[in-house]
Order: C-alpha cells, then sequence, then structure tokens
C-alpha cells in the first residue's frame, strides 16, 4: 500500500511537468544532491510543489573540493548539499555562497545548532537537514535475558560491559578501524567535556582558525577527551588483534545473532535490526558520570547552501529561496529523510520518534543534543591517533601530543599529474538532442575501450567538460558517482539492446525509469533512438538506429553499460527490475577487466588523449 501510494505521489508530480526543455520558460534551478538517496522522496515532492519552476537535479559528489571546482568554471549550482562537513572545511567557499543569516528559515532553527555555522562575522551560509542520531545501539533482548540493566550512566555502562564479557559475550562492536567510527567514539567518550563553556569555545575558535593561525587541541578540554576514549577502550574489553579490523557488516552480524551486546550504529541501524530480526533494539546516549552528562550525538544527514549568484536574478533568488524553505518544512525534513528515523535541529518541527529512541526522548527533550565535530583533518587524524592507541603503540598523554602536532601541521599542496588538456568543451545543459557533456563521456568509454555501443543510464555525468587540463581528481568529478560499468558477457543482440533501452524508457504499472528529462539514457555514436512524449512525465521507445540504419535484431555487437541498476530497478526509485536473463549477461568491470568505474573511465581517456566529441543521440516526437 505505501508503494503504490508513493509511486501515485511521483506520477501525480511528473505529469505537472513535462521535461522535455522545448518551449520551457521557467525559471530553472539547478539542486545538486550529495547522494542518489535524497532523490528518493524530496526531489519528485518538489516538482510537485513548484510546478512553476524548473527543477534540474544532479548528483554530485560529497565534497567541498569539488563545488568549488565547478565555481572556478562559473558553474556553482544554484543549491548545493554535502553530507561531510565543518565550518572549518567550508571557509574558503564563502565568498561562492549567500548569507542566509537574516532569512526566515535561518530563524527556524535552534541558535545553538547554527552557531557552529556561524563565520566570525556573523555570516551563516550553510544550514544542517534533518539529523543522523549516531551512538550506542543496545539489544535490550539480550539485556532482559541476562537479567542486566539498561545503563543511565557511565558507571553503569561499565558494569553492564563487565557483566556481559564474563557470560562471554562481546560487550560492544563496531567498526573501530573506520575512521568515522574513530571520530565518533573519541568524542562521544567525553560530549560532556566538548560541550562546557571552555569546550564550545575551543570549537569556536578551531572553526574560524586561517591558514596563517592554525589552532591546535586546547589543554584543558581535549587531554580529558583522549583519556577518557582510553578507558572508554579498556571498559569494553576491546582487543586490537580480535575486533579492531572488522568489517561494519560483520559487527552488524555479531549484534543481530545476539553474540555483541552493542553496536556503535545509528538509529537507522537500529530500525533495520528491528524490523528484519524480531529484535528490541534501543539507542543510548553516550554516558557522563551521571543522568545529566549523558548526550546525544547527531549529524546532519547533510548541509545545503544557496550560490550567492542567485541574487543577480530577482525571480531565480525567489525560486531559490522557496525551494530552501521547502526543503527545511516538517514535510520536506521528513521527506528528505526518507522514512529513516532522525530528529530537527528547527524549533517548528516535531518529529514523532521512532520507537528505537525512546530512551533517549529525556535528553532530547532537554536539548542534550551534541552535533560532532567532522572537519575533514578531523575524520583523517582521529583514524590516526585511534589505530596507534588501540593498538597499544602510545598511550593517552602521546595520542594527545600526536593528534596536536597533526592539527597545527600545514598541509602540503598536492599536485596532481596532468593527464591530458582538453582542447574542446561540452555543456551539460540539457537539449532536445540530448546532453552534449555526457554524450562526451560515453562516446569516450566507447572509443578508449573499443566498444561497438556504449549505453548510460541515470545520472552518467556531474558537470560541463571543460577545456585546460584535467587530473585524476576532476576526471573523477566528470562521471558520476557509482556510474558503475557492466559488459555484456560476451555480446548482446540487437533485439536485446532495443529491451534494455525499453527497460530504461518505458514505464510499466507504477514504474517509470525516467523520473526527469536528464535521466533520458545516452547512447553512444552511431547508436541512436526516438521516443514519444506521452505529455505527462512519461516516455515511450518509438524506434532504435544503428549507424543510420534500423537496428538488426539478430546481430550481436560488444556492450557497456554505465549507470547504477539499483537506481532503476528499486522500487523506492524508478521501481523498473531489469529481466533476469539480461542481468545474466551482464559482468561488472571490476571482475571483466579487474577496473573500477572511475579507473576504467580514466583509462579510456588516457587511450583516446581527449575526451571526444559528443553526437545526437535522441529524437523526442
Amino acid at each position: 500500500m505505501k508503494k503504490r501510494k508513493l509511486m501515485s505521489i511521483l506520477l501525480a508530480s511528473l505529469m505537472m511537468v513535462s521535461c522535455t526543455p522545448k518551449n520551457d520558460n521557467r525559471v530553472q534551478i539547478s539542486l545538486y544532491l550529495w547522494d542518489k538517496s535524497l532523490s528518493k522522496q524530496l526531489t519528485p515532492w518538489l516538482r510537485d510543489q513548484f510546478p512553476q519552476y524548473k527543477i534540474e537535479v544532479v548528483n554530485g559528489y560529497n565534497n567541498m573540493d569539488y563545488y568549488t571546482y565547478l565555481n572556478n568554471h562559473g558553474n556553482l549550482p544554484d543549491i548545493i548539499s554535502c553530507r561531510r562537513f565543518s565550518i572549518n572545511d567550508a571557509a574558503h567557499m564563502s565568498d561562492m555562497l549567500l548569507d542566509l543569516s537574516k532569512t526566515e528559515v535561518a530563524g527556524t532553527f535552534f541558535n545553538s545548532y547554527i552557531e557552529n555555522n556561524k563565520e566570525t562575522d556573523g555570516s551563516i551560509r550553510w544550514l544542517p537537514a534533518s539529523a543522523e542520531v549516531d551512538g550506542i545501539v543496545a539489544n535490550k533482548k539480550l539485556f532482559d535475558e541476562n537479567n542486566i540493566a539498561i545503563p543511565t550512566n557511565y558507571a553503569e555502562f561499565k558494569e553492564a560491559c563487565t557483566k556481559f564479557h564474563e557470560l562471554g559475550i562481546i560487550p560492544f562492536v563496531t567498526d573501530f578501524y573506520a575512521d568515522y567510527s574513530c571520530l565518533e567514539l573519541m568524542q562521544g567518550s567525553a560530549i560532556s567535556d566538548l560541550m562546557t563553556r571552555e569546550g564550545t569555545s575551543w570549537r569556536m575558535k578551531y572553526e574560524s582558525e586561517s591558514d596563517e593561525e592554525p589552532v591546535g587541541l586546547d589543554d584543558k578540554v581535549w587531554p580529558k577527551v583522549i583519556e577518557k576514549f582510553d578507558a572508554f577502550l579498556d571498559d569494553i574489553y576491546f582487543n586490537a588483534d580480535e575486533m579492531y579490523d572488522i568489517k561494519f557488516q560483520k559487527a552488524a552480524e555479531l549484534f543481530n545473532t545476539g553474540k555483541a551486546a552493542m553496536l556503535r550504529a545509528t538509529a537507522n541501524d537500529a530500525m533495520y535490526s528491528n524490523r528484519n530480526f524480531n529484535s528490541d533494539c534501543v539507542m543510548l546516549p553516550y554516558f557522563g558520570e551521571t543522568k545529566n552528562d549523558n548526550w546525544v550525538l547527531t549529524y546532519p544527514i547533510c548541509q545545503f547552501a544557496v550560490n550567492k549568484n542567485v541574487k543577480q536574478n530577482a525571480a531565480k533568488e525567489k525560486a531559490a529561496m522557496e525551494i530552501l524553505s521547502a526543503i527545511f518544512s516538517k514535510e520536506g525534513q521528513e521527506r528528505t529523510a526518507a522514512g529513516s528515523a532522525f530528529l530537527s535541529y528547527a524549533k517548528d518541527v516535531n518529529i514523532e520518534l521512532d520507537k528505537s529512541l525512546r530512551y533517549l526522548k529525556e535528553y532530547i527533550d532537554s536539548n542534550h543534543i551534541y552535533m560532532r565535530l567532522a572537519s575533514t583533518e578531523f575524520f583523517s587524524i582521529s583514524r590516526l591517533v585511534g589505530e596507534k592507541l588501540m593498538k597499544g603503540q602510545i598511550n593517552a598523554s602521546e595520542a594527545y601530543e600526536l593528534f596536536n602536532s597533526e592539527l597545527i601541521k600545514p598541509t602540503p599542496e598536492s599536485e596532481q599529474e596532468v593527464l591530458f588538456t582538453q582542447e574542446k568543451s561540452y555543456s551539460h545543459t540539457i537539449t532536445e538532442k540530448g546532453n552534449e557533456a555526457a554524450s562526451s563521456v560515453i562516446n569516450t568509454f566507447k572509443d578508449g575501450h573499443q566498444f561497438d555501443m556504449v549505453i548510460g543510464f541515470g545520472n552518467v555525468c556531474t558537470t560541463d567538460v571543460y577545456e585546460g587540463d584535467y587530473t585524476e581528481k576532476t576526471l573523477k568529478w566528470l562521471i558520476s558517482f557509482k556510474a558503475y560499468n557492466y559488459l555484456s558477457n560476451p555480446t548482446f543482440t540487437g533485439r536485446e539492446i532495443k529491451e534494455i533501452l525499453e527497460w530504461l524508457i518505458n514505464t510499466e504499472g507504477e514504474s517509470n525509469p525516467i523520473m526527469h528529462w536528464n535521466l533520458l539514457p545516452v547512447t553512444s555514436r552511431g547508436l541512436t533512438y526516438s521516443i514519444k512524449d506521452n505529455k505527462d512525465g512519461t516516455y515511450t521507445l518509438l524506434d532504435v538506429k544503428y549507424e543510420g540504419n534500423k537496428l538488426d535484431l539478430d546481430k550481436e555487437y560488444n556492450v557497456l553499460l554505465v549507470g547504477e541498476l539499483d537506481y532503476i530497478e528499486d522500487q523506492i526509485y524508478c521501481n523498473k527490475p531489469l529481466k533476469q536473463e539480461l542481468k545474466d549477461k551482464l559482468v561488472s568491470s571490476d571482475v571483466a577487466k579487474e577496473l573500477t568505474y572511475y579507473n576504467m573511465f580514466i583509462e579510456a581517456c588516457k587511450n583516446c588523449g581527449q575526451l571526444v566529441a559528443p553526437s545526437e543521440y535522441v529524437t523526442v516526437k
């Protein structure tokens, strides 16, 4: 029933906006999302809310340097998002972005949360979307079965760990080696110290540091943070030989099978366990000495900002601010979270808590919510220091000194090798004949690896192809994240190629693989197709040609698919599974060529010496 309702909403929203760009004079807003997960419910809802605007949605990158790169080429999107964020990392982008401090949407937030995003002059350029809850997930059934009380402070947490250890049950498990686990456990162990006046004062200094005056750790709060993290490792009976290299999937398996009592994870992981393992998993706070010292660790699902250039056009500025306000409304936040458990940083957005969060309610109500410090260098240094501490290579005081020295160490300028100099640029703007930049990418795959045909689907390309030097880093930013490569094994017939295009274009029941215009498949030079615009947000494949002639249905072709199968197949996205007999003939480039999708693209560029010219590939009738 939920699935039917969601797809009905999706189709209704699409009927309101025919995606064909011809004669479309609406104000256009480009919205870059850090991951496709945000497009589950948010983007169709936004199109439904704002049929008067043409909203171009692109899955970009979770990276500040990526947006700086686009800005340097005059192509910073109107609204951008990023997940891994700190004001420290984003400082260099201030001149690119709109100051939101005096807007109505900024006024809806609790000051304590957007204070972390405030620049030294009082400007606020980034606003945090709904909050992910990350902390200690406890298997309450396991606690109850062993007559161990759910802890309410750190002493009780330590006692529970001892009792589980004596029973042969792992007290606490996670992927300790991961940078986010190191960062969150280190801060989580001492949130009560980090939230003191001294701790918040230090954080403000750190977030506003300059290259000329780097800010290291203070000598009051951070020694306690490291000491408490070190004690935490002892109290959970951490054994580096057995536990350090455990992947999260293995940690979750130990937890879900009752071999571990607690897991560092998110409220969504707790929800997953409850739904799939008939569990009663609950989130616990990070504990202090008393209940009053307990805190809930959170981080935004992502942060949003607005390109300051929208102010040059009053209609565009109005559209951007209306869309931003909608994103931060109650329904907008719920759709951004897409059914996951979350909290809100906004004053007027009341969220019904998932049952897994019931032990956190008193801390949420008393605003004992901590937003993690998550600069890029804090992630990497936390992992470096955490590993050495966990493996017993350094003690707590040495860990403090190492963390501090790494924090104030000048960051060396990294120069990447120029792979080639691009002589011609190609636009990412969608036209009736397709997307030039995406076509260039697909044709480069074709020529660089000698395929007969290449078919791209989903968001294949993120930006224009620019003239000038390309490095490995900037090439990766050109092709969409998770634009995986699937090779025909060994070939596809013309009939199968037509079936693939039907899969990527035609609707069946509640499916719609083209949720917006820029999701039309991109085909390589020589392979063209025509479609009918049904004027309701759907399309129908009419004809397929190869090298100007009708496609030979019996001939065999060496084919590459570029995209993400899950995006088309998953019911929450396009809801259009590929026929199993066709899927059985696909093999990933990781297996067939021992190349990741990025490396295969980079190799194709090297083989061609350029990103090759685009070609017209689609006709809309």
